[in-house]
């Protein structure tokens, strides 16, 4: 079931982000300052005699004149601006015209719908004209036809029906993964606006928007806090509700939020990270997901990180509250687990270290069996992160646990075999790290000796020790 943010936080954390986006706003302004000779395009023909008196008047009319003359024949209003998107080829006065159009929208939201309206009694679709400008090489006329088209989709009665919405999100989505450029907070403020609806939500979720807002996060450093600040805010809106909160589980962000908290100095960055972490332990319906991102956290280091924060003094109040709901939550989520929740929560992480249970023969014996759970899911994450990790941590604590699963679960063998992780476990064998060689060797020594006392004497006595691991002889 979804939440909807609460409005006024909303409000107060969006006139921040108004200030963000002063490259495309200092656009706007010098395109506002401009002006154009509509006179010139009638005499040239290429607008109507009608379209040029509305146009000019339009053009120089004060707000409450503007309405004036949109309530006199609101058709006449959106039919006047689809011609002219359609049929001005300049790029200077499309700018200008787009940016009438969307102060005119600016000044009064309801207008949305009149485009609605109007696309409709003609059967023709009210985003095609806006989309079409998408592909246009100038990209002011770009991205302000992109606010125009989210400011149609968030104000107007009628939500944006599937299909144009995949393509527009899917659009969006893109755009976050090009290099950084002075357009990213515009595309960010779009997303802003569109994930304030939970319909919008649920598609963005689906078309895999989650997966490309950690991505771009992970370069935090690079694209700089106030990018930083509108995608934490589009994770914020999308942890209101309650099935995609538990969606994100799947998708390593904990890790990514928590190395922000500790590096950022923006107060708002860090408010808007902690209210996305408060709403992961308060919203999923699942007490398994609250319990798996309590312990994520904790992993990560974020219990030390409140506790520095809890030192500082905030301006904000409400601030101060989500860091000791979030640390007195913590505390109680993970006082009662087990050391087998513990391994679980490591593993989905995929943040492989030498925390006590991999080195405990006790926690082998008990629970070597339970990596078979749930379709061998824990096994394979193992083989999946022997295959795509680059960490020599991450692959020498892989290769050790493969290890210990056939050590204490000899059926296992042929499963391992099956899962291809015997052939990935060999190829470590020459690996450059001399801990993950290390454990490579033995992992591979484990799948084909049964003498396990034999194997750790033989071990000890050829001095086959790893360096700097810690690692406790079996």
């Amino acid at each position: 079931m979804a939440s909807q943010p609460r409005m006024g936080d909303i409000q107060d954390l969006e006139k921040e982000v108004l200030n963000q986006w002063k490259f495309f706003e200092e656009r706007v302004q010098a395109v506002q300052e401009s002006s154009v000779n509509w006179k010139s395009y009638y005499q040239g023909q290429m607008i109507s005699n009608e379209v040029f008196n509305f146009i000019s008047n339009f053009d120089n009319a004060k707000p409450e004149e503007r309405s004036n003359l949109i309530n006199a024949n609101p058709m006449q209003f959106v039919g006047i601006f689809r011609n002219l998107i359609d049929k001005i080829a300049k790029d200077q006065t499309l700018q200008y015209i787009l940016t009438m159009l969307d102060d005119s929208l600016q000044e009064d939201p309801s207008r949305v719908d009149i485009f609605k309206e109007y696309a409709k009694k003609r059967k023709e679709s009210v985003w095609q004209p806006f989309f079409h400008l998408l592909d246009r090489s100038d990209m002011f006329i770009v991205h302000q036809s992109s606010c125009i088209v989210a400011k149609i989709a968030c104000w107007s009665k009628e939500l944006m029906e599937k299909k144009s919405l995949q393509s527009y999100l899917i659009w969006l989505k893109e755009r976050l993964k090009e290099p950084v450029n002075e357009y990213h907070s515009t595309v960010a403020r779009c997303l802003q606006m569109m994930l304030r609806v939970d319909a919008y939500r649920v598609v963005f979720v689906d078309v895999d928007g989650i997966s490309v807002i950690t991505s771009v996060l992970l370069g935090h450093e690079k694209i700089g806090f106030q990018i930083v600040y509108q995608l934490c805010f589009c994770l914020w809106c999308l942890s209101f509700n309650s099935a995609l909160v538990e969606k994100m589980n799947k998708m390593n962000l904990i890790p990514v939020l928590a190395d922000i908290v500790s590096s950022t100095q923006r107060e708002k960055v860090t408010r808007i990270i902690l209210a996305v972490f408060r709403n992961m332990l308060e919203k999923p319906e699942d007490r398994t997901v609250i319990t798996e991102y309590a312990l994520s956290m904790v992993r990560c280091k974020v219990v030390k990180q409140l506790e520095l924060l809890e030192a500082r003094k905030w301006e904000d109040p409400d601030l101060e509250e989500d860091i000791k709901w979030i640390s007195t939550r913590l505390e109680s989520s993970v006082q009662d687990l087990s050391s087998f929740d513990e391994y679980v929560s490591e593993v989905r992480s995929g943040n492989l270290e030498w925390s006590p249970v991999h080195r405990t023969d006790r926690f082998w014996r008990e629970n070597a069996s339970r990596l078979n759970d749930k379709n061998y899911e824990l096994l394979k994450i193992l083989v999946r992160l022997l295959e795509t990790s680059r960490d020599p941590l991450v692959l020498a604590v892989a290769a050790h646990d493969i290890g210990e699963y056939v050590r204490h679960y000899p059926r296992g063998k042929h499963l391992i075999e099956q899962l291809g992780a015997k052939q990935l476990v060999m190829q470590y064998l020459t690996h450059t790290d001399p801990n993950v060689r290390y454990e490579a060797l033995l992992a591979v020594q484990k799948l084909m000796v049964h003498n396990w006392e034999y194997l750790g004497k033989k071990l000890t006595d050829d001095g086959q020790q790893p360096r700097s691991l810690g690692l406790v002889s079996s």
